[in-house]
């Protein structure tokens, strides 16, 4: 959060503001947050906001980039039922946050700040619960090939990316998660086959 010299910032008032700018992304899009919009909805005075943030990019980024949109999978004692279970969230419709930061995707390409957010939001929470999952495959005797790994990342991204960007509510039907999970994800992670010796 940034500021200028004067008076401490209210942390109340900044997490309303973060509150509504995240209401306003999620229900009107990227396109309508502007400072009399917040202002007006959290009865606040617009100096307040660019006291915290100089521009609404900066101020989207806060928002956005606060919340985790990954979370990490408890131990399932599998490799499968841990990518299910990290992957299980795409049976139901993207909530307030979710919708937040899929209205920011498309200008994301455009705007340093709004990458930042995302990246804070779903980028590292997901390298870290896959990371994690190889980690738990590794300890459990289920060795995971670094490349493979990455691999998967990338691959997982993709799929997370089509979820905030396709027509709809964004939710898949578990029948379809299962196949993505059993026929692209978890094949991903098997060995690669050894060169026959001659």
């Amino acid at each position: 959060m940034t500021g200028t010299p004067g008076r401490p910032l209210s942390a109340e008032l900044s997490e309303q503001l973060l509150s509504v700018a995240v209401d306003i992304l999620a229900e009107e899009g990227w396109s309508r947050l502007n400072s009399d919009r917040i202002a007006a909805r959290a009865r606040a005075g617009k100096a307040g906001i660019y006291r915290r943030w100089p521009t609404m990019a900066a101020l989207a980024r806060a928002a956005v980039g606060r919340v985790r949109l990954v979370s990490m999978p408890g131990d399932t004692g599998s490799l499968r039922g841990d990518l299910r279970a990290l992957v299980d969230r795409w049976t139901v419709p993207l909530d307030r946050e979710e919708r937040a930061a899929a209205s920011i995707v498309g200008a994301a390409r455009h705007d340093e700040q709004l990458r930042a957010g995302l990246e804070e939001a779903l980028v590292q929470p997901l390298a870290e619960a896959v990371a994690a999952i190889g980690s738990r495959a590794e300890a459990r005797g289920e060795w995971v090939e670094p490349q493979r790994l990455a691999l998967l990342g990338s691959v997982l991204e993709a799929f997370w990316w089509q979820r905030f960007t396709a027509a709809g509510d964004g939710a898949m039907v578990a029948d379809q998660v299962g196949r993505v999970v059993d026929e692209v994800l978890a094949p991903l992670l098997a060995p690669s086959a050894q060169p026959v010796a001659v």
